[in-house]
């Protein structure tokens, strides 16, 4: 059946926009333009909607709105797709790496040589050093804070280091500097924040490892192997990497909109940056991978899958399904299948680890090429392989299930990336409150680019979204004598009908502070 033709099927060049008087049948119209962008469905263009008809649009979450114009990422939604600067994420996935992605993002273009990967490679752990004040700053926070709070502090306290001059007199050596510090400074503040959160002393990042490498070695690195390296097993580097780079940008989401609206006000872009952080934090966004993984082992058997997909369903059961849907794809998660293949390898390199220890029964970890042990009470929280398998084998049934039942068929709500990475994460050895510091780690990227962007478009605005307003009409400001015989009757009037219930041992009458009522 061929579906019904829409307005934007028809080549326009504008819309038209009509209103009929209910009462008098006068009709006014205007003409608003239609933007047709390079990939994507066409765009009608509202900037001038309240000027021309003293009409606003509402559109709460941004359904259906564009808040900007961008080069650097484009999701097509029904076929499932994601391209980065044009190139496809399953591409990216199995051919490049993390940093020449983020080359990609912040440039444009691919580096043309490996001799320029090289040395954008070595800039990068150039500056993932932190100033040695930084680092008493972040041991200011509470034993057992949470290495996202602890993040967003800390990465908005290096607009006190770097790039205290205007933003407006940055040039483009100046925010391309800015943007190198910010990738390469975010794995080392979450490490940080991690060794802080568990009583471990900091450590420094190695001219002699890569991204992912110097990330595992900060956080994992007992004290009692002193000068040597803590690197992952190349399943887990290799895992590592590319769960930075499915996640190193996602078009105009919740964090990457906060992001763009607080450099609209020229603000720091460290500062900016702990803003997308802030966001991110929630469950709705970054945070869904650790609740995966709790639903999973609340779940825990298969024959309890029925139980919690009726729950999903029910509308009146506050009980949400994490890891299924997305409010842009309505085909298929693109980066999910690469995660599910990752999360396998984990599990599979976990087991052979685990393995490897029952074997020597030895109290450390030893990396197949001889690098050096991690203690073991580094991973005193980290699931045995055995555990992580039948996890992976009843988030497989509950896909299968789910995808069989018409309920999530029709809605369209499929796994997405946050469904298998926390799966992988969890086998490498990454606690749960880390998390969500690591998709920070990969989107860093993608909101410095985002954030460069909007800052070298001479046409950019300050953000000021307006409101349906719900509130109170115009009113006379009240005395307090008119308020206190107003409360008094009101008061007087609930105890007289028996809405309110007094106990003898409350407080008196009267309540100064109006808590009681």
């Amino acid at each position: 059946m061929t579906p019904p033709r829409r307005l934007a099927d028809l080549k326009a060049r504008h819309v038209t926009l009509s209103v009929t008087d209910d009462a008098t049948g006068e009709t006014l119209s205007v003409q608003l333009p239609v933007q047709r962008p390079a990939l994507g469905p066409p765009v009608i263009e509202t900037s001038r909607l309240y000027a021309k008809t003293g009409f606003l649009a509402f559109d709460p979450g941004f359904t259906a709105t564009a808040s900007c114009a961008s080069a650097i990422t484009f999701i097509d939604g029904p076929r499932g797709q994601l391209l980065h600067r044009g190139y496809t994420i399953d591409e990216l996935a199995e051919k490049s790496s993390f940093l020449e992605v983020c080359y990609l993002l912040l440039n444009g273009e691919l580096p043309a040589t490996r001799r320029q990967l090289r040395i954008f490679e070595a800039e990068v752990t150039r500056r993932m050093t932190v100033h040695e004040k930084l680092r008493s700053f972040l041991k200011g926070f509470p034993d057992g804070a949470h290495p996202m709070a602890i993040m967003v502090g800390t990465v908005g306290a290096l607009s006190a280091f770097y790039c205290r001059a205007d933003v407006a007199d940055m040039d483009d050596a100046a925010r391309a500097l800015a943007a190198v510090r910010v990738i390469a400074k975010l794995p080392m503040i979450a490490a940080m924040a991690y060794r802080h959160s568990t009583g471990q002393p900091f450590v420094y990042p190695r001219r002699d490892l890569g991204f992912a490498a110097n990330f595992y070695h900060c956080c994992f690195h007992s004290p009692l192997d002193a000068g040597a390296v803590a690197a992952p097993p190349a399943a887990f580097a290799r895992a590592l990497d590319a769960f930075f780079l499915l996640h190193a940008d996602h078009e105009q989401n919740a964090s990457t909109s906060t992001v763009r609206l607080a450099g609209s006000s020229e603000a720091n872009p460290f500062a900016c940056i702990a803003s997308g952080i802030a966001s991110l934090w929630g469950p709705r966004h970054g945070g869904a991978n650790e609740a995966v993984i709790r639903q999973l082992r609340a779940i825990g058997d298969p024959a309890n899958i029925p139980k919690y997909l009726e729950r999903a369903k029910d509308k009146a059961d506050p009980f949400l399904l994490f890891g299924f849907g997305h409010r842009v794809y309505r085909n298929t998660d693109p980066r999910a299948k690469q995660m599910k293949k990752l999360a396998m390898e984990c599990i599979a390199e976990r087991e052979r680890l685990d393995r490897a220890e029952a074997r020597e029964g030895a109290a450390y970890l030893s990396s197949p090429m001889g690098e050096a042990s991690l203690a073991s009470s580094t991973f005193q929280d980290r699931p045995a392989g055995k555990e992580l398998r039948q996890l992976f084998q009843l988030a497989v049934e509950l896909e299968d299930a789910a995808l069989k039942d018409p309920y999530f068929v029709e809605r369209k709500l499929f796994p997405n990336v946050d469904f298998y990475s926390g799966l992988a994460l969890t086998a490498i050895g990454i606690p749960l409150s880390l998390f969500t510091c690591l998709f920070a780690i990969g989107r860093s990227v993608g909101w410095i680019a985002q954030w460069k962007e909007f800052m070298d478009d001479p046409a950019r605005k300050i953000g000021r979204p307006r409101q349906v307003y719900a509130g109170e009409p115009p009113r006379e400001y009240p005395s307090f004598e008119v308020r206190e015989r107003r409360d008094s009757a009101e008061k007087q009037a609930a105890l007289f009908t028996g809405r309110i219930a007094r106990k003898p041992s409350e407080k008196g009458l009267d309540d100064p502070y109006g808590f009681f009522f």
